[in-house]
This record gives C-alpha cells, structure tokens and sequence, in this order.
C-alpha cells in the first residue's frame, strides 16, 4: 500500500519561501502520481502541483504557477513543493497524495499523506 509522509510546512512572513517534502514508499516511485493539494479552513481543497517522477511529467495551478515549483529525487522516494513570494493566501494545510499508473493533473487520490500546515503572515 502506498504511504506518504508530508513534512516542510510552518510560519513564514509574505515573500518568504518554504520547502516542502512528501517521503513515499509501499509502491515502484516511477509508476506513481504524486499531487499536492491545500486546503484553507472554510475553502474547497485545491490541487497545487503535479508530478510523475517517472518521465518528468508536472503540473502547477494557474493560482501559483511562476511561484511553486515541483520536484522529485528518485533516489530518495520524495517530491518536493518549492514555494516561493508566499502571499496570505497560501495558508493552508498542505497534503500530498499518490495514483498509481495515472496522469497529471491529478484530481482525486485513494492514497493521502498526513498533511503539513503552512502559514503566511503578512
């Protein structure tokens, strides 16, 4: 089964940048997905980003693309979300999630790390 482990998240002023990781294991890494969702209280959850680590393939939101940057290190089993010139706005608690053998953008998971919040202060 896959696991994921989502870890990176915290406090950080407006324009800040932030790292986040989602450690993976349980299934072959390069037949993964792997998406980033956020989910802002009172909000719908919104897909962030997109990976398939095993060609590269990647999608980032219109509503942070030019600012979050997704990344895998294979050797590692992990995705990173690069965030950069954070806004109010991005405070959410951010998931990671996994699909084997799909496509980006990937819209709904059976497979959900723990989730790490992320906090921009202005």
């Amino acid at each position: 089964e896959v696991q994921l482990q989502a870890s990176g998240g915290g406090l950080v002023r407006t324009g800040g940048s932030l790292r986040l990781s989602c450690a993976v294991s349980g299934f072959t890494f390069g037949d993964l997905v792997i998406g980033w969702f956020r989910q802002a209280p009172g909000k719908e959850r919104e897909g962030v980003s997109c990976i398939r680590p095993g060609d590269g393939e990647t999608y980032v939101a219109d509503s942070v693309k030019g600012r979050f940057t997704v990344s895998s290190d294979n050797a590692k089993n992990t995705v990173y979300l690069q965030m950069a010139r954070l806004k109010p706005e991005d405070t959410a608690v951010y998931y990671c999630a996994a699909d084997p053998f799909s496509n980006c953008p990937l819209w709904e998971s059976d497979y959900w790390g723990q989730g790490t919040q992320v906090t921009v202060s202005s």
